[in-house]
């Protein structure tokens, strides 16, 4: 069986779709099969790969919802992508007098889960019912924290809601790591809080490299490329593999 590794922080704007995009894109290139499944309203990923979230006519969540076969649009630079779009919004409510809901993500991911390396949640910016079962179906939760100081502050409800899912619905949920996000090395701020971030939450998980702020990621995603297709060169590129080749190490 595969790793599935859930993308979470229910802080917006860390960079979750883009990690998710780009972790998966170097693993792809490591000869690696990977699904990512986007578990965000929002549909920043699917936007992000190319497709249109208001065209789609199946997402994840007629899947999670009515046990659909998963909606799999295949080869999008190497990689397989479960859309989603704003009907996903519908479900945080649906799912609260839903039967098994807390692994209905799970159940829909079961029947793919043996035939890649690594799927990738992409979470919602949230501690709602989307995030809570996607950690159910994951194997690893990765956790993008922002380099400043109220992001840190911000982890102690994150880890709650690990140790929530760990107490009951998921017991062998494990943390992958921790990967710094938008840091800005040339303020105080930034350098103090990825000294926290290191000093701090080296103890629940890997603290892997640091990733630099930077308008490429934008720009890459507004053309619907991973960073190393429009930008080679870039710093981030080789921090991204080096990320990918540690995935490829856990248990």
């Amino acid at each position: 069986m595969g790793q599935v590794i859930a993308v979470f922080n229910q802080s917006g704007g860390v960079g979750k779709s883009t990690l998710t995009m780009n972790l998966g894109y170097h693993l792809a290139q490591r000869k690696k099969k990977v699904l990512l499944v986007d578990m965000d309203p929002q549909a920043s990923l699917t936007a992000f790969m190319g497709l249109e979230p208001s065209d789609l006519d199946k997402t994840i969540y007629e899947s999670v919802m009515s046990s659909e076969p998963l909606p799999i649009h295949t080869n999008l630079h190497g990689i397989d992508l479960v859309p989603a779009n704003i009907n996903l919004s519908g479900a945080e409510l649906e799912l609260v007098v839903a039967d098994m809901r807390d692994y209905r993500l799970k159940e829909a991911l079961s029947a793919v889960v043996d035939k890649y390396n690594f799927i990738f949640i992409d979470c919602p910016p949230s501690l709602g019912i989307l995030s809570y079962i996607s950690l159910v179906a994951a194997t690893h939760v990765l956790i993008p924290i922002q380099t400043q100081y109220k992001a840190l502050k911000g982890t102690e409800l994150l880890l709650s809601t690990i140790a929530r899912v760990r107490s009951r619905a998921n017991k062998t949920l494990s943390v992958a790591g921790v990967v710094p996000t938008m840091h800005e090395a040339r303020t105080v701020q930034g350098v103090m809080s990825l000294q926290s971030i290191q000093e701090q939450l080296a103890k629940i998980g890997a603290v892997f490299p640091t990733i630099p702020r930077s308008v490429s990621f934008a720009d890459a995603s507004q053309e619907h490329i991973p960073l190393a297709l429009y930008s080679p060169k870039h710093p981030a590129v080789p921090l991204f593999n080096q990320i990918a080749r540690s995935l490829e190490k856990l248990p």
